[in-house]
């Protein structure tokens, strides 16, 4: 098959796309006739060729997806006003520490935080499945080891945690992902009585 053809075959399956799609089911669409390295190269070239629009071609933990970029969701929030779910100060601050410090336990979290983590705030970030059990410590109780998941690097539209921004001196985790504007809801939001 010729490269521009199978170019475009790429373009029209990642556009018409639900999830992202990884290279292995990106090679269903030719029977595996093309090598992943070529693949590769043609999502770079598609990336390259969208650089200049208001769409972008993004590498995901669970693969290769369009999406808006930033500059462009002022105006598509216009068709669809609905509000993004609300997080408190406390789910954000334990997602932060939890994606930093992984894996880690409750203790530790409410160790760096300074208060008690709530149930609610661990259960909404599982149920946003954000965040899973990854193990246990192996210490008397067994407390459980959480760590982010590949939905959590999706929906932030980070290739992998290498990805987050680095940590100042100093500085928060929760600070770092506000910083760079990396969770995708309001952060102003007054902690809970339970944070």
């Amino acid at each position: 098959m010729d490269l521009p053809r199978a170019k475009a075959i790429l373009e029209t399956a990642l556009l018409c796309a639900v999830e992202p799609l990884g290279v292995k089911s990106l090679q269903l669409l030719f029977d595996d006739a093309l090598e992943a390295e070529v693949i590769n190269n043609l999502l770079d070239d598609l990336r390259r060729d969208w650089a200049d629009s208001g769409m972008e071609l993004v590498q995901t933990a669970n693969g290769w997806r369009f999406q808006s970029r930033a500059d462009m969701q002022m105006f598509l929030e216009r068709l669809n006003p609905e509000k993004p779910p609300r997080y408190s100060r406390a789910v954000m601050e334990t997602l932060a520490i939890i994606a930093y410090k992984q894996p880690v336990t409750r203790g530790e979290i409410e160790a760096i935080r300074g208060v008690t983590v709530a149930s609610t705030v661990i259960r909404s970030l599982e149920e946003r499945g954000w965040i899973d059990v990854v193990g246990h410590r192996e210490t008397p109780g067994r407390p459980a080891l959480f760590g982010t998941t590949a939905q959590f690097l999706a929906d932030l539209s980070l290739p992998s945690l290498k990805a987050l921004p680095p940590l100042g001196d100093g500085e928060s985790p929760a600070s770092a992902l506000e910083r760079q504007n990396v969770i995708p809801f309001e952060t102003g939001l007054e902690p809970h009585a339970e944070s």
